[in-house]
């Protein structure tokens, strides 16, 4: 079991471009091993959290891995190939900023994504609401891209204060 450190806003590697993972060179289960026990680290910890990209972690390769809704997706080398003109707002936040604070965000209703899984299967999937807002995400860390980047306004609050939005 190996927990890695998330990095926090301000690190540089979570601004650079994240290069494809390649099946016959790189150590597959090693990353997603290490995304796995950090992702569920933090969500003991924190209380929140559905995905972790591998950037998070200092590693700049393309894989994300998720945990939601009774589902686990690895995803490797994914690209975003189709977005819906439908857009919504919704408050994000992100380890990388130790989920202190939220602000708004606008994402697209629906994506379709086309990815490998850690079998080597090439999948091609269509996300949409909540989960198309998390790959959308995840994907945009893979880039070099923060949630920070896509605020809508000024509008930032602190984690007590989304609580208690999200439970009215």
């Amino acid at each position: 079991m190996t927990i890695r450190n998330i990095l926090m806003l301000g690190n540089e590697t979570l601004r650079k471009k994240s290069d494809p993972i390649d099946f016959e060179r790189d150590n597959v289960n090693c990353h997603l091993e290490d995304l796995r026990d950090t992702l569920h680290f933090f969500q003991k910890e924190k209380r929140i959290g559905r995905a972790i990209a591998a950037p998070q972690i200092g590693c700049l390769k393309r894989m994300v891995y998720m945990e939601t809704e009774g589902r686990t997706i690895v995803m490797i080398n994914p690209k975003i190939v189709t977005k819906s003109p439908e857009t919504f707002e919704v408050w994000d936040s992100c380890f990388s900023a130790d989920v202190a604070f939220f602000c708004r965000t606008l994402r697209h209703q629906t994506i379709d994504v086309e990815y490998w899984n850690e079998k080597q299967e090439a999948i091609t999937e269509t996300f949409t609401g909540d989960l198309s807002e998390l790959f959308q995400h995840e994907i945009d860390h893979l880039n070099g891209i923060l949630f920070t980047d896509h605020t809508i306004d000024h509008h930032i609050i602190m984690r007590s204060e989304w609580e208690k939005l999200a439970a009215s």
